[in-house]
């Protein structure tokens, strides 16, 4: 019986250990005082952009950023403690939960990781402030786009250029 309590707590650190794996950014909140209604919410925000949102044990979570060499997010892990991975965009859970918290008033960002690193609520809330990644590729098509725009309208400026030139002097022949 304790060896099978035991390889279910070793096989949930794990699938905590390939989230994190996986997650290109880790937010860490005190979820403390929310409603169940706030709760729903919020997951319903991070499902819209592909963010997972759990509540992790302490202990799990602890285990897990020993097992992949992350130090100083022990504080992070204690008290009420509900996670965010990010996968796709390491700019959304912070964005979603920096909004979140300031909305909401009752909770408080604790940490997070990004690149295996620890992070304070202070980098995370400088990382919500940064672009997602659909933000940065629409700027960078724009840019891309922009010389070839500007080139077309020199190009079509020409011709047009040429028949004003050309009614000018119809017109100065005529009159």
């Amino acid at each position: 019986m304790k060896e099978a309590k035991l390889q279910l707590k070793q096989a949930a650190v794990a699938d905590v250990v390939d989230k994190m794996k996986r997650a290109q950014s880790v937010v860490v909140l005190d979820y403390r005082g929310l409603t169940v209604a706030e709760v729903s919410d919020l997951r319903s925000k991070f499902r819209e952009v592909g963010v997972e949102y759990k509540v992790i044990k302490n202990n799990m979570l602890k285990r897990a950023a020993e097992e992949l060499n992350i130090e100083g997010v022990d504080d992070y892990f204690k008290g009420p403690t509900a996670v965010a991975f990010g996968y796709e965009d390491p700019v959304a859970p912070a964005k979603i939960l920096c909004k979140f918290v300031k909305d909401a008033k009752k909770t408080e960002i604790k940490g997070g990781i990004l690149d295996g690193k620890a992070m304070g609520a202070d980098e995370i809330q400088n990382l919500s402030k940064l672009p997602s990644k659909d933000e940065l590729i629409a700027k960078m098509l724009g840019s891309l786009n922009a010389p070839i725009t500007n080139f077309a309208m020199a190009l079509s400026a020409i011709p047009r250029g040429l028949a004003c030139a050309l009614k000018a002097v119809v017109d100065q022949k005529q009159g």
